[in-house]
């Protein structure tokens, strides 16, 4: 019986390929795993090549100040103590807020990779060609330019110190996005299909400039004790440390010590791991704050701290944990009410930024980037739209602020292409127009127009101003307010959806010079059936060359066929009973754009 099979096909491609400022020799694998039905092996393919490169300097801008950009993984709103939070303590994030500026109203997406891309860049999410988080959709396009990319060239150090959920493989990597030093784990989180199995966030194995390596100890510690050495080393450039821990997102494993005092305090086990993770958040703070003391760089040194989205309880728009602190806030992550987008920000540059200043205007994450540029007095980026603003007029004591009003936008949905009106946010200072799914995650398929129509006819709007819990639902006494809203909502979705065809994503490329070994997994996978049994990769072979390319899998319980399926070339090798891996040498790919596919056929 043939487990699984997909119909061939080639697409065009944009190529988009750049090089990075700074090259080193990398050795990954390519691995394919995925899960073909129910109670049937996990299957692992490896690719295997070879690359040389070399190391280009940057040039020296000491006089600008550092920046150490601070981005959590699903921390909410309400998960600091600054923000009325009785239960949990976080001196370390209030002492932030009292030594800088805070704001009350900043924004993001309501998930992961979509606010990365749009952090990282300044962009709304579309234009990157990063749809949602998982099954290729947060592979960001190699052409973007990242703000690692912007300071290097202006002279920076640039390093990546945890998550980096935009792509795993050349050219999408940190390290091919402008990050020179670079320790982060695979895909969307340790322990995910993206990395290898069994990862944990105790001694994980992480990618240090794109070679595998085991460290010891918890995950969040390792990766702010590598961003306290890029801090530290001795130069004469400035640097750009983007600390991204993986916490607190699931799953919830933390040292008892710090679950404990909550467990104590008789909070749900979720909540007292949950803080249990943020404590550790907390008290690496603090770590990297006492570190720019010691080295005597504080003043010179910018350090912005945010989250990505959201908590994250379940995938439903108001499922919560019991007795969640949630500063009266509506939702969670995935959802589009408020506690899925609003997220601590707190920025601290003393002498520089006010201390203790609160600032209530909205602000987004598409502003960092123009607001490290402004900062640090790097020139802005040309050739390109940035969807976001400067803070810089918001941070200083100037009595007269030019502020226009403005109105932002959010939307994910599961599946590559975005569809218009599908869980959309339009937010101002003074209205929020919403349409709402319960669940993001099953909407693969475009709408039908009865679909469309119900959507229109149950759009909601609040008057965020005066309701920032969102009890009321204001749209039938507001039409014009609607009206107007779902209008420039429409522009603003064809202009951000104009620059890229969303059938034709950025490839993962094999038999490039810049990756030893390339590593595929499900976490990659692309397809209509790739949720629940199988899907294929999007890649691109950029000459004709030899592979070995090896499958791993569980245990075979019957003997049979394995096979491999690229670009017109089909091959096959027989599996036996109780076999796990599978390698083929010395197999000829030509050099081709399209789908790759791997299944097994047994008895």
């Amino acid at each position: 019986m043939i487990i699984s099979r997909l119909e061939n096909y080639s697409s065009a491609f944009l190529e988009t390929t750049k090089l990075t400022e700074r090259f080193c020799s990398q050795s990954i694998e390519i691995v394919f795993p995925f899960t073909l039905m129910k109670n049937l092996p996990l299957i692992f393919m490896v690719f295997v090549f070879t690359l040389m490169c070399e190391t280009a300097s940057a040039q020296s801008a000491k006089s600008r100040p550092n920046i150490i950009l601070i981005l959590t993984d699903d921390q909410g709103y309400g998960d600091v103590g600054a923000h009325g939070n009785s239960q949990l303590s976080t001196p370390n994030l209030d002492r932030l807020a009292r030594e800088g500026t805070s704001f009350s109203q900043f924004l993001t997406c309501p998930n992961c990779s979509p606010t990365r891309a749009g952090l990282l860049t300044g962009r709304y999410n579309y234009r990157t060609g990063v749809t949602e988080v998982l099954r290729g959709a947060y592979l960001m396009h190699s052409d973007e330019l990242t703000i690692a990319e912007v300071l290097a060239k202006a002279g920076y150090r640039t390093g990546i110190f945890g998550k980096w959920h935009l792509g795993s493989n050349y050219p999408m990597r940190p390290t091919d996005q402008g990050f020179q030093e670079a320790l982060v784990h695979k895909g969307g989180g340790i322990g995910q299909a993206a990395g290898p199995p069994g990862n944990s966030y105790f001694d994980p194995i992480l990618e240090h400039n794109d070679v595998s390596k085991r460290y010891e100890g918890y995950c969040d510690d390792i990766f702010t004790d590598a961003a306290i050495e890029f801090a530290s080393q001795d130069s004469e450039q400035p640097f750009f440390a983007y600390l991204a821990t993986n916490l607190p997102h699931f799953p919830l494993v933390v040292p008892d010590e710090l679950a404990d005092p909550y467990r104590k305090m008789g909070l749900h086990e979720h909540n007292a791991l949950t803080y249990g993770m943020i404590a550790s958040i907390d008290y690496n703070v603090g770590r990297l704050l006492d570190s720019l003391d010691e080295l005597g760089i504080a003043e010179d040194t910018i350090v912005i701290f945010m989250s990505d989205n959201g908590p994250r309880t379940r995938r439903t728009k108001n499922d919560v944990y019991p007795g969640r602190y949630v500063a009266n806030l509506r939702g969670t992550k995935t959802s589009n009410y408020e506690n899925g987008i609003k997220v601590p920000f707190f920025i601290r540059w003393p002498g520089t930024i006010s201390a203790g200043k609160k600032v209530d205007t909205m602000a987004t994450h598409v502003d960092v980037l123009p607001t490290i540029l402004e900062a640090t007095g790097v020139s802005p980026i040309e050739g390109r739209a940035i969807d976001g603003r400067s803070l810089m007029p918001l941070l200083n004591d100037s009595s007269s602020i030019d502020w226009p009003n403005r109105t932002v936008y959010f939307q994910w949905h599961s599946g590559p292409i975005p569809y218009e009106y599908v869980h959309f946010a339009a937010r101002s200072e003074k209205y929020k127009l919403i349409q709402n799914q319960d669940n993001p995650h099953s909407l693969d398929n475009p709408p039908t127009t009865q679909e469309v129509e119900n959507m229109l006819s149950s759009l909601e709007l609040y008057d965020i101003e005066n309701d920032p819990s969102e009890l009321r639902n204001i749209a039938q006494d507001n039409p014009d307010v609607v009206d107007k809203m779902l209008e420039e909502y429409e522009a603003w979705f064809a202009e951000v959806t104009r620059e890229r065809d969303y059938n034709n994503p950025e490839r993962i490329q094999l038999g490039t010079p810049y990756q030893e070994h390339v590593i595929l997994s499900r976490f990659d996978w692309r397809g209509p059936e790739s949720k629940t049994r199988i899907g294929h990769w999007e890649v691109e072979s950029i000459e004709e060359k030899k592979y070995r390319i090896a499958l791993r899998f569980g245990p075979a319980r019957r003997s049979g066929m394995a096979w491999v399926r690229y670009a017109g070339v089909t091959f096959s090798t027989k599996v036996r009973k109780g076999a796990s891996r599978i390698v083929f040498e010395d197999i000829v790919l030509p050099a081709a754009k399209g789908r790759f596919e791997a299944f097994l056929k047994l008895e």
